[in-house]
């Protein structure tokens, strides 16, 4: 990875896998649990990606204002707070329309077979 220089592979994803990442999944997950829609955790990502920067140039002295480093940490930031907030949607509208809908994989959700008809 070229845009860090004093960092090892694993400090690298330790700081935006496992601290930003998990923070996301997190984040995705409470933003779903209050049915808010997935362009509000979209969005939260932004100063998570921001927060991420920062922790890489607190603690390995990389430099902060690196775009293309924040771009690539904030798109994998979004990708696993869209996973966390799909797969916990799908748990809430299985769980709370359960006579209505069945699971559908880990991210989505069908119509039952023997759902009643629309009136």
């Amino acid at each position: 990875m070229s845009f860090y220089s004093n960092e090892s592979i694993f400090q690298v994803l330790f700081v935006t896998l496992v601290l930003g990442g998990g923070c996301a999944v997190l984040a995705g997950r409470a933003i779903a649990l209050t049915w808010r829609s997935i362009g509000i955790a979209v969005i939260a990502m932004i100063p998570l990606g921001m927060a991420v920067r920062f922790v890489h140039f607190a603690l390995f002295n990389e430099t902060l204002l690196q775009p293309q480093a924040y771009v690539v940490e904030t798109v994998i930031l979004i990708a696993a707070s869209c996973l966390s907030f799909q797969r916990t949607r799908a748990q809430q509208m299985v769980r709370q329309y359960y006579w209505l809908y069945e699971r559908r994989g880990p991210l989505g959700w069908r119509l039952r077979q023997d759902a009643p008809a629309k009136a």
